[in-house]
């Protein structure tokens, strides 16, 4: 290569050569810094958009599972209302056989009617004020479940829907615990015999909505494993894209430095060429 006063094309390759290395090491930094591969859309913007669609579907996820977890305390809510109304229509049977037998007087009528009739009103008291955070469920005409379907966001995407709708049993039970006596009064055998089957009525219409809040329930367990697993996946498929590989990124940290190093060593040699040929002309 002829000698030259004009260029010094040795010194520019390694300054170029330089400048690479600088951005290499410069970009190792960054993802060192960062812990993310993908810093930019400069870095990689295919990458960048599979993520950017990977972490929303988990944010999403992440909505859903607490819109999952509070649909499953409502509906526990419900049904652990209805159990406990349950419980108060097996003691209204009880009472209801017992005053339907032809040995009973008149003072006995008279106690199980009070205690049928304070049955009744707590049927009513529970229908009425069982809530979850502050938002009534059972009360008619106004209550979550007795005004139509239910409908729970439990994914991250539009079609991830739980519908419960057990408005029609609710409304039956709202009907006859609304309806002062219509469970029975209890005066005599023969209105304690009608008040059997009401009270059999009842506690099938109370069976029915336990029956679809349970179903609902183990259905929703089911869909929030799904989600969580879900979520887990697509996190890994995340952070597989953004993620920096420390190892990696820190053996090429250390290969840009000692390229860095050589070559600024070099390029001080390249420059000192000028000079050999300014001694020539003397």
């Amino acid at each position: 290569m002829a000698l030259s006063i004009q260029s010094n094309m040795a010194s520019m390759s390694i300054q170029n050569q330089l400048g690479r290395s600088n951005n290499d090491l410069s970009t190792a930094l960054e993802r060192l810094g960062s812990g993310f591969k993908i810093n930019s859309a400069k870095d990689d913007a295919a990458g960048l958009q599979i993520a950017s669609r990977l972490n929303a579907q988990v944010r999403g996820q992440d909505a859903a599972l607490y819109n999952s977890n509070n649909a499953m305390s409502m509906m526990q809510t419900a049904e652990g209302a209805f159990d406990e109304m349950t419980n108060i229509a097996y003691r209204m049977k009880e009472l209801a056989t017992q005053g339907a037998n032809g040995t009973n007087g008149t003072d006995e009528y008279t106690a199980m009617k009070s205690e049928f009739v304070a049955l009744e009103a707590e049927l009513k008291s529970i229908m009425d004020n069982t809530s979850f955070g502050g938002t009534e469920l059972l009360k008619t005409a106004a209550g979550k479940f007795d005004t139509g379907a239910v409908t729970f966001q439990v994914g991250s995407s539009t079609a991830e829907t739980l519908g419960v709708n057990v408005s029609t049993a609710v409304q039956a039970i709202n009907t006859t615990v609304n309806a002062a006596g219509a469970i029975g009064a209890l005066t005599d055998a023969a209105t304690s015999l009608a008040a059997i089957t009401t009270v059999d009525t009842f506690i099938k219409n109370i069976g029915t909505a336990r029956s679809s809040l349970g179903a609902s329930m183990n259905r929703l367990d089911h869909t929030m494993n799904n989600v969580t697993n879900m979520k887990e996946n697509t996190q890994a498929a995340a952070s597989t894209l953004m993620d920096a590989d420390f190892a990696a990124e820190t053996s090429n940290m250390t290969k840009q430095q000692l390229l860095m190093n050589s070559g600024i060593s070099v390029l001080s040699t390249a420059n000192s060429t000028t000079q050999m040929i300014g001694s020539l002309l003397r």
